[in-house]
């Protein structure tokens, strides 16, 4: 015996345009990787590998593939339209759907254009407008794609946004961070808005995707971990209000006490990144986003494990993948699960947390699929997980 899923549900893997295609030059985060530890460099090649990567995705089982479009390649200058970048972008979507691959099609993946930056960013007033005005642009190459994601994590964004201006990037869960400022967040949900606008003309269901960090009371702390939520993603659930779907994505958990966000407790388990070793989180973050949004259809647009033991990748999702069972049987409306991320990828001034299923050589960009994406494409095959013994 195990347990099944509805009919019908997706199973995939994620990925993000800057920290796998390679040579994002137009980006803004390309120029700041010089202060980094690590730049992204060719990353993994993938503007040009991607029919490899698909054809990964195709032969392990899986059903979906999340990927993005990456506005510094779509519009390098303002108001100049790269029709060959659009054009690349259609190949992938359509390259999804000739190999029976559901594309899920993420707009803004934390990299924005230098000229965006250099113009105000987020918070120039102007945001909106050139965001609406690119997923315009976009839209002619999104026909058959059912999920779009406009803004990923925006509440990350936003937080790491205003780590960086104050000059520091605080370490630890992003949940634990500093609010983010609120004229970014308001702009971020103006921007949001404006692209479902454009999207739901078209036809198109879109969506946006949370980092959903699990805030849990201590010692009696209900009142400071809802006061603690609020600002870091309690608000942007709610302007989630009414859109066609939003994304789950869930990792470990943050403890908060009177004080505020409490540290990883002394002898937990930790991943590569330092969370702690928490596959609850999954179920824990779709139980609290559906009671925000009843009636808004949730994708698990992220979730994964950040390690170097392939064996320890399958206990967290396998243990992630029953807590998700037992929120829809408790009657979350859960569409579908995807895994972050498809490969070992380049995260944000690092190589070293390896979160994908897939290994790639850092040299001939060669992929090699691991015994977990095997595994999770035997979970998708049979739509469900086998009991254990």
């Amino acid at each position: 015996m195990g347990i099944s899923f509805p009919q019908g549900f997706l199973w995939g893997a994620a990925s993000s345009a800057h920290q796998i295609e390679g040579n994002n030059v137009a980006s803004d985060l390309w120029g700041l990787e010089s202060r980094l530890p690590e730049r992204s460099g060719d990353a993994c090649d993938s503007y040009h590998r991607w029919p490899e990567d698909l054809d990964l995705v195709r032969d392990l089982g899986l059903t979906a593939y999340r990927f993005g479009v990456e506005w510094a390649r779509v519009e390098p200058v303002e108001g100049q339209v790269s029709r060959a970048h659009l054009a690349h972008y259609r190949r992938m979507v359509e390259g999804c759907l000739e190999r029976g691959i559901t594309p899920i099609v993420t707009l803004h993946h934390f990299t924005s254009p230098m000229w965006f930056q250099r113009e105000g960013g987020w918070r120039s007033g102007a945001a909106a407008g050139r965001f609406r005005a690119y997923v315009r642009a976009v839209l002619p190459i999104l026909d058959g794609v059912p999920w779009v994601c406009t803004i990923n994590e925006p509440n990350m964004l936003a937080m790491m946004a205003e780590a960086i201006r104050d000059g520091h990037r605080e370490p630890g869960v992003a949940g634990a961070m500093a609010a983010p400022d609120q004229a970014m967040a308001d702009a971020l949900v103006a921007a949001h808005r404006a692209a479902r606008e454009e999207l739901g003309a078209a036809g198109l269901r879109a969506g946006w995707t949370i980092a959903n960090q699990n805030f849990q009371a201590e010692d009696g702390a209900e009142a400071e971990r809802d006061a603690w939520a609020w600002p870091r993603e309690d608000q942007f659930l709610e302007a989630a209000k009414g859109d066609d779907f939003v994304g789950v994505q869930a990792y470990t958990r943050v403890r908060i006490g009177r004080q505020g966000a409490l540290p990883v407790p002394d002898g937990a388990r930790r991943t590569l990144t330092g969370w702690e070793f928490y596959p609850d989180a999954l179920g824990d973050a779709v139980r609290h986003t559906a009671g925000k949004l009843p009636g808004v259809p949730i994708l698990v647009t992220e979730n994964g494990i950040a390690t170097a033991d392939d064996a320890e990748r399958v206990e967290y999702t396998s243990a992630a993948l029953a807590g998700l069972h037992a929120a829809l049987a408790e009657g979350a409306d859960v569409r579908g699960y995807l895994h972050w991320s498809l490969l070992d990828n380049y995260e944000w001034g690092s190589w070293a947390p390896t979160f994908g299923l897939v290994s790639v050589d850092r040299e001939t960009f060669a992929r090699d699929a691991k015994p977990s994406a095997r595994w999770l494409g035997e979970v998708a095959r049979s739509n469900g997980l086998r009991a254990a013994g």
